[in-house]
């Protein structure tokens, strides 16, 4: 295997980071208290290309390919503090503009790509309903056809993005006793009649994504929104859960080495009892174990990218990517509060802030309970 990356994508990366210097200099401490959300630094990343960067020019993307792309994300999430905001785009990336690239008509790739990429839109994703999480099919949004018109009826939630969005992809079902066979997905434009997003929820992290409810009552899509063939929205969805899976997390690991860094730096200057605390084992052991966590989570997801650019199924790959990422994520946010002491637990020194954003890392896109079952599926169990 060819670790090495080119110049081109060397080149990439130093302008992301330029790029990051630049522009994220705002306060993201007070806007973490606030939960505010920076459509400025949504349209600053776009402006950037960020937003476009695995997708077709002729949808104003930048046809760059999937593991030049995550290393992008990766670098993004080193140069930005703001989690909250890598994950909102990262969200729409692989969740609403992937699967319309892959199932959409020309048609929809230019009206809805097109306005995501430059991000002059934002999208958003509506799957989980408050009586179907983990067991996503047996959802209760129901669609009805209607001459040239689909008639929704039912509720989303937990959907990110949703208070700032323009357009979601949103799964309903054509005949509830078909189960997955009835799931057809749907592009709601926000201005639908009968179409209301709800008021944003309070959470635990990530407060900068602002997430929100979605009602439809008798809500009117025309039959040209439907995302592909009816009863074809299981396969869409499960497409888009394998690419989250795959590259969603690319801009955690960019924070893992930024906390990595900073936590051998501050062992290297705080001195106790005479010393470095870096010298003291118990220290230190934690330093080795955030490296290999990183590096293991590198490899990890890297491998799921790769297998998705070579177009081959990735299914445990991905699972394993998201599952192992999550949690060293959780883990090496830990260590790092506990090297810098009360310092850690501080505000200031960002490490809580970063600790409570990873935490739904592990229950978003599949929770880890899911992701073990998908990989103990794959080896037969």
């Amino acid at each position: 295997m060819e670790f090495s990356w080119t110049d081109d994508q060397l080149a990439l990366r130093d302008s992301i980071i330029a790029f990051g210097r630049r522009a994220f200099r705002d306060d993201v401490i007070q806007r973490d208290k606030e939960s505010s959300f920076s459509r400025e630094l949504w349209a600053r990343c776009a402006e950037f290309g960020i937003q476009g960067l695995p997708f077709p020019e002729e949808y104003g993307g930048g046809a760059v390919d999937i593991l030049t792309t995550v290393l992008a994300m990766e670098t993004l999430g080193y140069a930005c503090r703001d989690s909250g905001l890598l994950f909102g785009i990262n969200a729409q990336m692989w969740s609403v503009q992937m699967p319309i690239l892959k199932f959409g008509s020309d048609d929809q790739r230019q009206r809805f790509l097109t306005p995501l990429c430059r991000g002059s839109w934002i999208g958003a994703h509506g799957m989980s309903e408050p009586d179907s999480g983990s067991d996503a099919f047996s959802l209760r949004t129901v669609a009805e056809r209607r001459a040239n018109h689909y008639v929704l009826n039912g509720g989303k939630t937990f959907v990110s993005n949703a208070p700032v969005a323009d357009v979601f992809l949103v799964f309903a079902s054509i005949d509830l006793s078909k189960g997955a066979l009835g799931v057809t997905g749907f592009l709601i434009e926000r201005t639908f009649p009968g179409f209301t997003v709800g008021q944003p929820i309070a959470k635990m992290g990530l407060k900068t994504s602002p997430m929100a409810e979605l009602s439809f009552d008798n809500c009117l899509v025309p039959a040209e929104n439907r995302l592909g063939r009816e009863g074809r929205g299981a396969t869409i969805f499960n497409d888009s859960m394998e690419w989250e899976r795959s590259c969603i997390l690319a801009s955690t690991l960019g924070t893992m080495q930024r906390q990595l860094e900073h936590s051998v730096r501050y062992a290297k200057e705080r001195r106790q009892f005479g010393k470095p605390i870096g010298q003291f084992q118990s220290v230190s052991n934690r330093l080795a174990e955030m490296k290999v966590r990183l590096e293991t989570a590198r490899l990890l997801l890297y491998r799921a990218a790769w297998m998705k650019q070579q177009g081959c199924p990735a299914g445990l790959e991905a699972a394993a990517a998201k599952l192992y990422v999550s949690e060293a994520m959780v883990r090496n946010g830990l260590d790092a509060v506990q090297i810098h002491g009360g310092y850690g637990y501080t505000t200031e020194y960002e490490f809580e802030r970063e600790l409570r954003d990873a935490v739904g890392s592990t229950l978003y896109s599949g929770t880890s309970e899911i992701q073990r079952a998908i990989i103990a599926r794959h080896l037969g169990l």
